[in-house]
């Protein structure tokens, strides 16, 4: 009978000792405004594999795609009131919530992936992120969108005179909108979702977007018929955090974050590189035009004027060029 007894308050124990452990997770949000097809997802769900993992189980990350928990300007808003825990945002509407994170979106600033990882993984990069806790949010790491280029449902684009009064959805993004206003296009700002709905109804003829973006989305079904890979921009996805969930981390913990986003955006990026070729293949076998060499300087040419529109980005538009100089 005592050893019954005994073995039942050990089983006891270990109940409640299970309880506690399970009670002791913390679960986090995180929102997207992409498919599960998108790399995104990638870095969401490899990000939370090394949250977990490097905090021993104590954090998990609760990934919601598909605008669920909102836009990405609403999701932004909702993190920096504490409302919401985290999200994976293009850089697009991140200039509202810092002015100097524009500089990133300035057109033609990197000629190819490797300069914008020198700049955006060192001190220049770092610094830009933190000026955002001034709007109560921390940025973690800067996973990838990629380079954006033009599509449309009406005519091939060789050059910058092919997209004038072209009516495109650009990013909610002042940057953006001046820069393709220089291309003398028809500039419609809108959430991604938005957008969606107006190709397919035709109230806009084309979008700018990477690679990825347009095979995951199927945008040949939206009459996006004719590509232009101009990389007229890279756009980055910020992997972000509330600044009040990030202070409720101790030091230890804040830093297993910091190293799994920066692994998480690493790992998407090799990922985003290593699809790419298949992706591009695929546009094109589903009937879209892809104009692989369009005359870049005919669109460099016309964007000029968006840098002398932004005098205040002068300093961070040096100190870039002299790092990428070394």
């Amino acid at each position: 009978m005592k050893m019954m007894t005994r073995m039942m308050a050990m089983l006891m124990a270990a109940l409640m000792c299970l309880c506690a452990t399970a009670s002791a997770e913390t679960v986090l949000k995180l929102g997207t405004t992409v498919n599960e097809q998108d790399s995104f997802q990638v870095a969401a769900e490899k990000f939370a594999e090394l949250v977990e993992a490097g905090t021993d189980g104590a954090y998990k990350i609760e990934i919601y795609p598909n605008g669920t928990l909102g836009g990405e300007a609403e999701m932004l808003d909702d993190m920096s009131m504490g409302m919401l825990d985290m999200g994976i945002i293009t850089s697009g509407p991140f200039v509202n919530f810092s002015e100097m994170m524009g500089v990133l979106d300035m057109p033609f600033l990197f000629a190819n992936n490797e300069e914008a990882y020198t700049i955006l993984d060192g001190e220049i990069g770092r610094e830009l992120l933190d000026t955002l806790e001034n709007a109560n949010l921390k940025g973690l790491a800067y996973a990838e969108r990629g380079f954006r280029n033009i599509s449309n449902a009406t005519k091939p684009v060789a050059s910058a005179m092919d997209v004038v009064d072209l009516k495109l959805r650009v990013m909610e993004n002042e940057v953006y909108t001046k820069t393709f206003n220089a291309l003398n296009v028809n500039t419609v700002p809108m959430a991604w979702a938005d957008a969606l709905t107006a190709l397919q109804q035709g109230t806009i003829e084309g979008q700018e977007n990477p690679i990825n973006v347009f095979f995951s989305y199927s945008l040949w079904d939206y009459n996006q018929n004719y590509l232009a890979l101009d990389r007229h921009s890279y756009s980055t996805a910020i992997i972000t955090m509330s600044l009040d969930a990030w202070n409720t981390l101790d030091a230890d913990t804040q830093q297993v974050f910091l190293d799994a986003a920066q692994q998480a955006a690493e790992y998407e990026r090799q990922w985003v590189a290593d699809q790419e070729a298949d992706q591009l293949q695929a546009i094109k076998d589903h009937g879209v035009t892809v104009e692989e060499n369009p005359d870049v300087d005919s669109f460099r040419d016309a964007v000029q004027v968006v840098y002398e529109a932004y005098p205040q980005y002068a300093g961070y538009l040096a100190r870039i060029q002299e790092a990428l100089a070394q």
